[in-house]
């Protein structure tokens, strides 16, 4: 390709793109759930000792969810929305939520790296707790951040229930 080929080509050099799944969606990605488009804002990654998992936070209009995304033996994918539920810490062994009863599953401390609008808590620690129903069918997530304890009850999906699109950063 001669100089002014080069120079005049209208051929621009694209930043290659990582192919996205759910343990390396990035801010700015587009999430598709539910046949909703959501824009992630957040992204929090927890680590207690070696053990890793994300959460990021969805944004639709005013709408939030968060999917939180964990490798156990087999990948773990869930949706979660934060409910207003007291709890105080030391976490109880139970809780009561709409009308169903959520025991303790476990229990531990993680290390948080934030981006995006979840930056503010970068190099943090949160107690965390997860509840399971009797029926196994939803959870309740508990975590202590200071002296303020938010609750997120949520439930399993498949990872064919959502898709996503890179965003353009």
């Amino acid at each position: 390709m001669g100089f002014f080929s080069k120079l005049f080509s209208s051929k621009k050099e694209t930043p290659e793109v990582k192919e996205r799944t759910v343990l390396n969606i990035q801010i700015g990605d587009i999430i598709t759930y539910d046949l909703v488009d959501y824009e992630v804002v957040g992204k929090i990654t927890y680590r207690d000792g070696s053990y890793e998992w994300y959460s990021y936070q969805l944004l639709e209009g005013n709408s939030t969810k968060w999917l939180a995304a964990e490798m156990d033996d087999e990948l773990e994918l869930g949706i979660y929305e934060t409910v207003k539920l007291p709890v105080q810490t030391p976490f109880p062994k139970k809780l009561e939520y709409e009308g169903a009863t959520y025991f303790k599953d476990e229990e531990g401390e993680a290390r948080v790296t934030g981006e995006g609008r979840s930056q503010n808590i970068n190099g943090r620690t949160t107690r965390y707790g997860d509840y399971i129903a009797e029926d196994e069918q939803s959870y309740l997530s508990v975590e202590s951040w200071g002296s303020e304890v938010e609750v997120s009850y949520g439930y399993d999906i498949e990872s064919y229930e959502i898709k996503i699109i890179a965003g353009s950063k």
